[in-house]
């Protein structure tokens, strides 16, 4: 302790050690490259999809083992049904919240009003298969889906919820076992270990991932195609941060903690989603986290990858607020009783598009088939902003599954008020 106060550079990682800046760098540097360098910046692309694709290698197992163990330490196996309920509820609330508030901002701002733009061949051919996809989404198959072909099939989809199907059904198989349960349960607890020392490992990619990625986006898309849409994008922006701090900071502040420690204890999950577009990148990192806050295992392991597929704010924000643009786009009126019906569709396609690729504009796609007056190849207007949007809604819908997992986790006196603030004034980072 002496040591530590006598000589304090060393107690402390210097600034360019840290993995948020160096992200930051990445991003800038990925900018410039795809400005002044666009097909360099385009050639990018696979660093910033191998990233991903490593990230994604580690999710599956770093998921089974959480849950697994959560749920087989847990000595009263009734509260994982109360745990489920409490967080389904939950997600549909702050999610409903979600899809209110674009649907007011974006009437209040209405972006799209005096809208003139001409999409190209290629955007329109890539909106017409984003709404194909979306025409063979049903309830149905979302929930038959959830059921792996076989066992392993779980881990080689990628999809989230069949992962955590096989995660509960093994932890209550383990918990059934007595004392034969205590030698598998150790099994889990070195293969978990295994797995966050390789994404320790992956994680110091980041950089380069995030320079790919941001290279790619400019370099393709440029910042010509912002200007005549920075309305929306500047509303939809305007919106999250409102929601994170004032909806989000509410429920917040109700469970004894503030948003922003939160945001700043997360801070190296936030760089990495940007600089990537993706929130399954700082998947296993934010389950981590919130552990080392005091959640429960069982809560972290249930909560965010459930919420990877029902409790996608940022989406929702995105889908209420691109509809009434493309209808205002469009010269398509749209009452109030039109608007109640898209709030409705959202709601549901929202939660069946999880797990495709381009979700947030499969479900787009899946609501303006439903609501009279809007055509589906409108579309084509936001493909050219999509990438650049995506940021916004990977880190709402992170921040917000991760408030949600601390809050569930208040809820079933898991951690103290006391106890949650002193984790977040003295964070640790990767």
């Amino acid at each position: 302790m002496l040591a530590c106060t006598m000589n304090p550079p060393t107690a402390h990682k210097l600034w360019y050690r840290h993995l948020y800046v160096q992200v930051l760098v990445a991003v800038a540097l990925g900018i410039a490259v795809g400005y002044f360098r666009p097909a360099f910046g385009e050639a990018l692309k696979p660093l910033g999809d191998g990233f991903i694709k490593l990230i994604k290698m580690m999710i599956a197992p770093i998921i089974f083992c959480t849950v697994v163990h959560g749920i087989a330490s847990m000595s009263d196996l009734k509260k994982l049904g109360r745990l489920g309920m409490k967080t389904l509820l939950y997600f549909e609330v702050v999610s409903t919240v979600a899809l209110v508030i674009g649907l007011i901002v974006v009437n209040v701002l209405q972006p799209g009003v005096g809208f003139h733009h001409s999409a190209s061949a290629g955007d329109v051919a890539t909106a017409q298969t984003f709404a194909s996809k979306a025409h063979t989404l049903s309830t149905v198959e979302f929930l038959l889906n959830i059921i792996p072909t076989t066992f392993f099939d779980a881990f080689a989809s990628g999809d989230l919820l069949p992962v955590l199907l096989v995660s509960i059904l093994t932890g209550f198989a383990i918990s059934g076992m007595g004392a034969h349960a205590a030698p598998v349960l150790r099994a889990v607890t070195f293969g978990s270990e295994i797995f966050f020392k390789i994404l320790s490992f992956v994680v110091r990619l980041a950089p380069l991932g995030a320079l790919g990625a941001m290279a790619f986006t400019v370099g393709k898309y440029g910042f010509g195609s912002l200007a005549n849409l920075f309305a929306l994008m500047a509303g939809f922006y305007l919106t999250a941060i409102i929601f994170v701090l004032i909806v989000l900071g509410s429920i917040a502040r109700v469970a004894g903690f503030s948003i922003l420690r939160f945001l700043a204890y997360i801070k190296d999950e936030l760089i990495l989603v940007l600089g990537t577009s993706s929130s399954e990148t700082a998947l296993p990192g934010i389950m981590q986290k919130l552990r080392r806050l005091g959640c429960a295992e069982s809560t972290v392991g249930l909560v965010i990858p459930t919420g990877y597929s029902f409790n996608l704010d940022g989406t929702n924000i995105y889908m209420a607020m691109a509809a009434i643009f493309l209808a205002q786009a469009t010269n398509a009126h749209l009452d109030l009783h039109h608007q109640i019906t898209l709030l409705l569709v959202a709601m549901i396609s929202s939660k069946g598009a999880s797990g495709v690729t381009g979700a947030g504009f499969v479900a787009l796609a899946a609501t303006l088939a439903v609501v009279p007056g809007i055509p589906v190849e409108s579309l084509a207007l936001l493909v050219g902003i999509d990438r650049f949007m995506s940021e916004c809604r990977s880190i709402t819908n992170l921040i917000g599954n991760g408030v949600a997992t601390v809050v569930i986790s208040r809820w079933e006196n898991e951690i103290t008020p006391t106890q949650l603030r002193a984790a977040l004034a003295a964070p640790r980072t990767i």
